[in-house]
């Protein structure tokens, strides 16, 4: 009787352990299935909420999305609290060390442009401004600007004006930070003057409880310093690149492995996730294929 009780025991152990393997090798994460967490810079949140919808809806996919400012988003991949993040900027060499010291190669996929826009309260009447105004103003010099409003001190669109303004960081006088995209915006819209700073997609892409506010502010058209032309961040003017604050979006994967990271970045590069970017209003790296029906 213990003999047999004996061997019970043992056939119930590699019963339990052959389950647990089996359950685990089915929950096994690979290009199309799993779950993962992926950080995004909060400029660029509705495109990235979009894929994902549809991504999770085609496959046997969870992703869960962490939107924080650019700075604390790349803190945050070198911390390890994701391997995947969506930036409009490539990593740079100082950050790609940290994952190359763990024999990771971040593989960078190059997936959309947008363009920083600048908004003001329709009551101004404002619709045009000039790169050369915004960086006399970043630099102290006085001119018909009253203020300049950003999302947050850490993200990318201030990193994208400081540097375009050849500064270091933003001044203390004249500019005022907030949490959100949709916090500027909804600051813009209730003070006159103020020039909103924020990421077009914002604007293209407003939730139900923004529609609203975006139809109290103008959407600036802007002057480069290489031409004396304005141009209003379009869909057309971001992909020709005429509009002076376009710029490229990339999906960064440092999971060192196949799995839902490159999964994501290839649906996004590839005919679905393009066309979901061009109905978005931001400019898709490759115009998707029309398929036309000719009946007889």
């Amino acid at each position: 009787m213990k003999k047999y009780i004996k061997y019970l025991s043992i056939f119930t152990v590699v019963v339990v352990a052959f389950v647990f393997a089996c359950a685990k090798k089915e929950n096994k994460e690979t290009i199309l299935k799993g779950t993962t967490t992926i950080l995004v810079d909060e400029t660029l949140t509705p495109i990235i909420e979009d894929q994902i919808a549809v991504f999770q809806n085609e496959y046997d996919a969870k992703i869960k999305l962490i939107s924080q400012s650019e700075k604390e988003a790349v803190l945050s991949l070198s911390k390890g609290v994701a391997d995947v993040i969506v930036l409009p900027r490539k990593l740079s060499s100082d950050e790609e060390k940290l994952f190359k010291q763990k024999k990771i190669v971040p593989r960078t996929t190059v997936f959309a442009k947008d363009a920083i826009a600048f908004v003001m309260n329709k009551r101004s009447n404002d619709t045009l401004i000039s790169v050369d105004e915004i960086v006399r103003f970043l630099k102290g010099e006085k001119n018909t600007i009253k203020g300049l409003v950003f999302d947050n001190p850490n993200s990318s669109n201030v990193e994208y004006i400081t540097k375009l303004a050849g500064l270091n960081s933003l001044p203390e006088n004249g500019v005022f930070s907030f949490g959100t995209n949709e916090e500027v915006l909804k600051y813009v819209a209730s003070n006159d003057g103020m020039i909103g700073v924020v990421g077009v997609n914002w604007i293209f892409q407003p939730s139900l409880k923004m529609m609203d506010v975006l139809e109290q502010v103008n959407v600036l058209s802007v002057k480069s310093a290489k031409s004396n032309n304005y141009f209003f961040p379009s869909q057309e003017n971001i992909a020709t690149g005429d509009y002076p604050l376009a710029r490229d979006l990339y999906i960064i994967n440092c999971q060192g492995y196949e799995g839902l990271g490159m999964g994501f970045a290839s649906f996004m590069s590839g005919e679905k996730g393009q066309r979901i970017i061009l109905k978005s209003g931001l400019a898709p790296v490759r115009v998707p294929g029309r398929n036309i029906r000719i009946r007889n």
